[in-house]
């Protein structure tokens, strides 16, 4: 069973604990400076760190590492409440020179259709495109 206690600090902060770690939520609306994230933008981070991990595990068994990978997560909200995501692109952007694009591409899909759990509750409810940038350097 997965847990996570949340605790509120003060203002809009929250704490998050879990046994993994914690961190903080935070989203101002007095315009002060923010102290962590917004949910909204945790659930981006979590979409693009659950493919991150799987492609980095999956290149490093296919013997296809890259020297650097970024993946970038966009996103337009409804304008009606409760405000969710539409639209979304998740952009798998591979730095490096010689790329096994094959394996890369085999790992990207792997990811994306069978291992990364918050890519499939992302596709519950909002259309979700992919792509694949390549920089050589």
């Amino acid at each position: 069973m997965a847990k996570v206690e949340v605790t509120w600090k003060d203002n809009m902060l929250f704490e998050s604990n879990h046994d993994d770690g914690s961190f903080m939520i935070d989203n101002p609306i007095d315009g002060s400076e923010s102290r962590g994230m917004s949910p909204k933008a945790l659930m981006l981070s979590s979409l693009a760190g659950c493919g991150g991990l799987d492609i980095v595990s999956l290149l490093k068994k296919m013997r296809a590492e890259v020297e650097d990978f970024k993946i970038d997560v966009t996103a337009d909200l409804t304008d009606e409440h409760p405000k969710i995501y539409k639209n979304v692109v998740v952009t798998y952007r591979f730095f490096g020179n010689d790329f096994k694009k094959d394996k890369i591409q085999k790992a990207v899909d792997l990811s994306i259709e069978r291992y990364c759990g918050v890519m499939e509750m992302f596709r519950k409810f909002t259309d979700v495109t992919v792509n694949v940038e390549y920089t050589e350097r």
